[in-house]
């Protein structure tokens, strides 16, 4: 049994497969999709999931864990294994992380055997997967769990986000642009360009016109954060908002500019697409700064 357990959430947009193989615990954030509540128990298919978006303009809510909900979910955890270390969901995106170190608090006052260490990822959807996936490395290694975590606050402001949206009314949704700005970059083509911060924040950092300049303006980013820079990017995760074929486009381009082999490509779970919506591709890698 390994000397500790490694907890992660939906937001981390993995592949189930992956969850599995490398024995995660996962936490589910539900949603709320045209009335219907959604989460461990109630699961809908992600392309149905944008089908509804794309098609028929359903838009979909979303909820934080509440403390409790986290202290029934390490209950689970601790029967298999009394060290957790629960990588979470940015905080500067959702208050989910704050209660999870309020239950976790709870639980090691309960139960003095068991010791729970919660690492605020700063990260979203594969940015979070790649978090995880380099915490899982650090384990294989035999670090211990204080070891991981000191190693991971350390990579977070390394662990570098680009993404951008084919719709800017998602983000007018959720309070990212303002609503004249989303009707004249939608006539106009204006894809934005956004990173998450240090703070784990969602910011615009550039506008291009039309949709291959967007896809281009990742790989530029990368260049520009990885020029110089020392760290380990053997491997790039990429997401997508049910647009597998561009993100096969940015990972070709990676392959030819830095000559990186490894990838792991997988769509965007429904509870940050409920924001970025269809259509969006995100880039997730090492560099200098974020």
């Amino acid at each position: 049994m390994a000397s500790f357990k490694i907890i992660t959430n939906t937001t981390a947009d993995l592949p189930m497969d992956y969850i599995e193989e490398n024995g995660l615990g996962l936490i589910y954030f539900n949603y709320i999709m045209d009335g219907v509540s959604y989460g461990k128990d109630r699961e809908l298919d992600w392309k149905e999931f944008y089908r509804l978006m794309r098609e028929e303009g359903k838009m979909p809510t979303t909820s934080q864990v509440n403390p409790q909900q986290y202290k029934e979910y390490f209950s689970e955890f601790l029967k298999e294994n009394k060290n957790l270390l629960y990588i979470s969901f940015s905080s500067g995106l959702s208050g989910s992380c704050g209660n999870s170190v309020l239950a976790a608090n709870e639980l090691m006052e309960e139960d003095d055997e068991c010791r729970i260490i919660v690492v605020d990822s700063k990260c979203a959807s594969m940015g979070e997967g790649l978090f995880v996936h380099k915490a899982l490395k650090m384990q294989a290694q035999g670090k211990s769990m204080e070891e991981t975590a000191r190693y991971l606050n350390e990579l977070a402001p390394h662990l570098t986000h680009v993404f951008t949206v084919d719709d800017l009314n998602h983000l007018y949704r959720g309070g990212r642009v303002s609503k004249a700005a989303a009707i004249v970059g939608t006539i106009a083509a204006i894809k934005p360009i956004l990173h998450v911060d240090d703070e784990g924040h969602l910011i615009p950092i550039s506008k291009v016109r039309g949709r291959k300049k967007s896809l281009n303006a990742l790989v530029d980013y990368m260049e520009e954060k990885t020029k110089g820079y020392h760290g380990e990017n053997d491997i790039v995760f990429i997401s997508h908002g049910d647009a597998l074929e561009d993100a096969e486009y940015v990972k070709a381009e990676i392959e030819k500019r830095f000559g990186i082999k490894d990838f792991k490509i997988n769509h965007i779970g429904p509870t940050i697409g409920a924001h970025s919506g269809p259509g969006t591709i995100a880039l997730f890698f090492e560099g200098s700064s974020r």
